[in-house]
This record gives C-alpha cells, sequence and structure tokens, in this order.
C-alpha cells in the first residue's frame, strides 16, 4: 500500500512537468543603448521619448509594444522586419518609422550598416506598462 501511494505521490508531482509547455526564448538585444529625453504622464498614458543607438551590426531582438511607437531615425540606416521574416520597412536619416501596438505586431530592427543607427523614439504606452516586450524569434533566419 505504500509503495502504490508513493508512487501516486511521484506521478502527481511529475505531473505538472508534462502539462506545461515549453518556454519559447527571448531573443535579446545587442549593441544597442537609450537615453530617456523626455517623460510624462498625462490621462493614463505614459509618454516616453527616447534616444536610441543601435552600434553596427547590433539589433534591437524580437519584441514588441503595448502602446504605439513614433521615430525618427537621424542617423544611419535602420533595417525593420516583420514576424513574417520579410522587411517591412528600410530606414535612413531624416525617415519616420510607426510600430503599432500588440503581440500581433513582433517585430526587429537591425543595423546592418558600419555606422551607428540613431533614432528619437516616443513610446506612448498604457501607465505602467514596459516600453518593449521581448518575443521568440518567429522561425526567420536572423536575429
Amino acid at each position: 500500500m505504500r509503495t502504490t501511494r508513493r508512487a501516486a505521490l511521484i506521478g502527481m508531482s511529475a505531473l505538472p512537468l508534462v502539462l506545461v509547455p515549453g518556454v519559447a526564448h527571448a531573443t535579446p538585444s545587442s549593441g544597442v543603448s537609450s537615453t530617456t529625453l523626455y517623460e510624462r504622464t498625462v490621462d493614463g498614458m505614459t509618454y516616453t521619448l527616447k534616444r536610441i543607438t543601435i552600434s553596427p551590426g547590433g539589433t534591437t531582438g524580437w519584441h514588441y509594444h503595448l502602446g504605439t511607437v513614433y521615430g525618427l531615425v537621424l542617423e544611419g540606416t535602420l533595417i525593420h522586419s516583420d514576424a513574417d521574416c520579410a522587411t517591412d520597412g528600410v530606414y535612413s536619416s531624416g525617415d519616420a518609422i510607426t510600430e503599432p501596438a500588440g503581440p500581433a505586431h513582433v517585430h526587429i530592427g537591425r543595423n546592418l550598416g558600419s555606422a551607428p543607427v540613431v533614432l528619437d523614439a516616443l513610446y506612448v504606452d498604457p501607465v505602467g506598462t514596459p516600453l518593449t516586450v521581448d518575443a521568440p524569434n518567429p522561425g526567420c533566419g536572423f536575429q
């Protein structure tokens, strides 16, 4: 009887390991730095302006935003790709970029050039939410 109980307990304790799906791994950024230029909260929304620099060969990693992001490229060329692995934008100095909110808009920004990419980005987010949410690589051959 004791052996039966022990086997049942062991089996039950292992059950969560079988029922929990595998955790997908986020893709970290590399070669990215930022400085907050401005931040203010108005009517339940936080407005954060950041100056972002992506070094040559750098990447934002796969991610999405909970609010809309409006950007302006100041220097360099930003390669922007979506979760279909397609390049959905090539943005150079003076170009504006808008990134819509939500997990349906997973994307990555990369600097494939030899000079830094510098851009200003205005994040418009609900109060208390992160600026970015890391996401796993959707199966693209690059990060």
